[in-house]
């Protein structure tokens, strides 16, 4: 017998809610472009890149200042549907533990984190621009793949960290780790330990994961999976976790995720040498076209979102196909699945064509129904 069934009610919010963040990603999208453009149909990004030089001609701060009010005030404007989405809609739906100081240091932290990271990728384009205006788009996706090969790598000891507490599985989960340490040796993959994450000072939902690569790697569970999933049902989730490890779905992932990122590139690079004749840019390197440079990636991975989300799709149902084999538990991972779909509020069976633009796994009416028909 399958020990949790899908609750009607919650799937009844589940609904609601995706419809909601649907309405306010298109929204976001929409905030996004029209901003975007008013920057380059009024000229105001050739002016801000005339202040900017009036004050320095080092090329690093024109552009780190560039992104700076580009950015900030795009923070300022999209700051509303952020605290709608982030805080009050999961309150609403009584999926967040956050009290509002809490969500503001969470989002101030993401901000500099995502800032930081964000601002030495501008600047390495930007930089690449400015030494080979040909050839820009190859360095600069080649620099990237290196760069989210360390990010990678360095994810699990620096930056998650700093959102959550993490520490090793206590001795009254001896025999989960065991079980899991053993599924991981079977599978041929090295970790550094079994760890518990502090989820429910954020949110109720659950969720476990394997984070880094190589000598980083590890184990990580929600204090909400180990508080409300058996271990039997925690070890289905993290065979699903260890089969895209055993199908090198990561390493394989960056480079697939390089080589989309890569003709987004190349395409910007068409865009900015059309931007130059049709907005009097400087060159392709000019700062001021940093708005055009924007709205054509963001274009881009927008229309290959489907895409990227079709082939994560299909090693998401590999992945569940191995932690079927791997434990030869379909009855514990079909109600693991049944629980995550009524503890995170998830739409378990959504319109086709939803499933197939927005989502990066398959539906959990599949999935489950995989499971439970598993011999």
């Amino acid at each position: 017998m399958i020990e949790a069934s899908l609750d009607p009610e919650k799937q009844e919010q589940a609904r609601e809610y995706a419809h909601i963040r649907r309405r306010l990603f298109v929204g976001d999208l929409a905030l996004a472009g029209i901003y975007v453009i008013l920057w380059l149909v009024t000229g105001w990004s050739v002016d801000l890149r005339n202040v900017l030089l009036s004050v320095t001609t080092n090329e690093w701060l024109v552009v780190a200042g560039f992104v700076l009010v580009f950015g900030g005030i795009y923070f300022v404007i999209d700051l509303p549907l952020s605290y709608y989405s982030g805080f009050i809609l999961p309150h609403r739906y009584d999926l967040s533990n956050q009290s509002l100081g809490e969500w503001i240091f969470d989002m101030l932290k993401g901000v500099l984190v995502g800032g930081v990271l964000g601002l030495i990728v501008i600047e390495i384009v930007y930089f690449v621009l400015r030494i080979s205006p040909g050839l820009w788009w190859l360095w600069a996706g080649l620099i990237l793949l290196f760069f989210n090969i360390i990010l990678a790598n360095l994810a699990p000891v620096l930056l998650l960290p700093l959102f959550y507490k993490f520490v090793p599985l206590e001795e009254d989960h001896a025999d989960l780790v065991t079980r899991l340490i053993d599924l991981a040796d079977r599978a041929g993959t090295r970790v550094r330990g079994v760890y518990k994450f502090d989820m429910s000072r954020r949110t109720k939902a659950a969720n476990a994961a394997i984070t880094g690569l190589g000598n980083t790697r590890r184990i990580i569970l929600g204090d909400t999976l180990l508080n409300e999933f058996s271990d039997d049902e925690i070890e289905t989730v993290l065979a699903h976790e260890l089969g895209h490890q055993v199908h090198h779905d990561i390493p394989i992932g960056i480079l697939v995720e390089s080589v989309i990122t890569l003709g987004g590139l190349y395409l910007a690079s068409l865009v900015l040498q059309w931007g130059v004749v049709v907005f009097g840019f400087d060159g392709v390197s000019d700062v001021a076209a940093m708005p055009l440079f924007v709205l054509v990636v963001g274009f881009y991975g927008l229309v290959t979102m489907p895409l990227g989300n079709a082939y994560s799709r299909q090693r998401e149902r590999l992945a569940d196909e191995y932690a079927l084999r791997a434990t030869g538990k379909g009855e514990a991972y079909a109600s693991a699945l049944t629980r995550l779909a009524n503890q995170n509020l998830a739409e378990a069976d959504p319109e086709p064509w939803v499933e197939s633009l927005l989502y990066s796994h398959p539906a959990l009416s599949k999935r489950i129904a995989m499971a439970e028909n598993y011999q």
